[in-house]
């Protein structure tokens, strides 16, 4: 089967902006791990901090809910869970509804770390902005190119 010249030149730009969205999303994920390195805790912890204080109102941070935020198995949400309790990040409680199930709180100490992180995330990622949004929408326009030719 031979490809066309036209055929090439679509695959060659969804792979450029493909590229170029992943190294815009890799930078900011780089400034991530080392500015939770300089805190003294793991990137996920970070995160786990971050699912537990932007949980919707009446959402309880159990293990499962944790898991399915973070992408993770339960296992290892369990895991990384009790890293962060050793840590001093979070803290157990039991569910009162359901005392079989425990839910995932952020301590003082926590919440410090967290406040001071996301105000350095923020300010990282203010100016560049730009070229994350546009990477988005070159792969946006792509994909809506790509779908209308297809259909």
């Amino acid at each position: 089967m031979m490809t066309t010249v036209s055929s090439l030149s679509a695959n060659d730009q969804r792979l450029k902006s493909l590229a170029e969205f992943r190294y815009e999303m890799r930078r900011f994920m780089s400034f991530s791990e080392a500015a939770a390195e300089r805190y003294g805790i793991a990137t996920q912890q970070y995160q786990l901090m971050q699912v537990i204080a932007a949980m919707p109102e009446g959402q309880d941070a159990s293990i499962s809910y944790l898991a399915e935020r973070m992408v993770l198995k339960h296992n290892s949400m369990v895991e990384l869970v009790d890293r962060a309790e050793r840590s001093g990040l979070v803290k157990r409680e039991h569910d009162e509804r359901d005392l079989r199930r425990s839910l995932v709180r952020l301590t003082p100490e926590g919440e410090s770390v967290l406040t001071k992180l996301v105000e350095e995330h923020v300010a990282e990622l203010a100016p560049k902005c730009d070229p994350l949004i546009e990477a988005l929408k070159n792969l946006q326009q792509l994909a809506l190119t790509t779908a209308g030719s297809n259909g």
